[in-house]
């Protein structure tokens, strides 16, 4: 059984690049959609929660790997669950300004995410080691994580808008915008909202596929991948079981 893990449902779009990667694996998907939004609050409460609901993890289904499916909580916590959990295979995620940079012909890359995420030393770090490469542009985007959650066609319309035109250009010109990372993991699911402002020509990153397989990597090493079968998938909630199953349903076709 592999855990995934995030503060609500915007972890399913990491699940879903998982199961594609690794078709015959068990997951227990838990959002901790009861003790959310996490982009918003301090560390403190980020690694207390994060804390939590590994022990929960571990001491109910018996993981064998981790994937912390949350920015955020990966920003806060990603490197005490290693001290603590050093045999546990681990995976975080992070937005991909790596990536960005290796794709964008501009060299002027747009980062969204939640406001824990883009203030925290992790990403301070990565960004000080590209800054040469490519012109960054970051936007928290407040409310933005919340509106995917609840699943508010509007107020997803009218942030998506806002912090679209807060990024100012896009394009494939210079000084334009040619490359957007999607530094949360509930963003992928509004998607065709933020590329109704940024156009066809403007390539969007999310981190799914690249923590998949970063995910198959660790279990191949570790001689922990399994072999046959049909995979399964539990759904976990502190939150609503009725919103994380419809979740499921709509963008997973669980």
């Amino acid at each position: 059984m592999i855990g995934v893990f995030d503060s609500g449902v915007g972890g399913l779009s990491v699940l879903k690049a998982l199961r594609a990667q690794l078709p015959t694996e068990d997951f227990v998907y838990l959002a901790d959609a009861g003790f959310a939004p996490y982009g918003e609050r301090g560390d403190d409460y980020v690694i207390e929660r994060t804390r939590i609901v590994v022990d929960r993890l571990l001491r109910d289904h018996q993981i064998k790997a981790l994937v912390i499916a949350c920015n955020t909580a990966t920003a806060a916590a990603v490197h005490l669950v290693r001290e603590h959990y050093p045999d546990l295979p681990l995976v975080g995620v992070e937005p991909a300004l790596k990536p960005a940079v290796a794709l964008s012909k501009t060299r002027r890359i747009g980062v969204i995410g939640t406001r824990g995420t883009l203030a925290s030393a992790k990403i301070r770090t990565l960004h000080d080691s590209l800054k040469d490469q490519a012109e960054f542009i970051f936007v928290p985007c407040d409310g933005l994580a919340d509106a995917i959650q609840n699943d508010d066609a509007e107020k997803i319309r009218q942030l998506c808008a806002r912090y679209m035109q807060a990024l100012g250009s896009f394009g494939d010109e210079y000084g334009q915008i040619d490359t957007l990372v999607l530094g949360c993991t509930h963003y992928p699911f509004a998607q065709h909202h933020l590329a109704a402002h940024a156009g066809q020509k403007v390539k969007m990153i999310d981190t799914g596929e690249p923590v998949a397989r970063q995910t198959r990597r660790l279990l191949e090493a570790a001689g922990l991948l399994k072999a046959e079968g049909e995979g399964s998938v539990t759904l976990l909630t502190t939150g609503s079981q009725q919103a994380l199953e419809a979740a499921a349903r709509r963008w997973l076709g669980l």
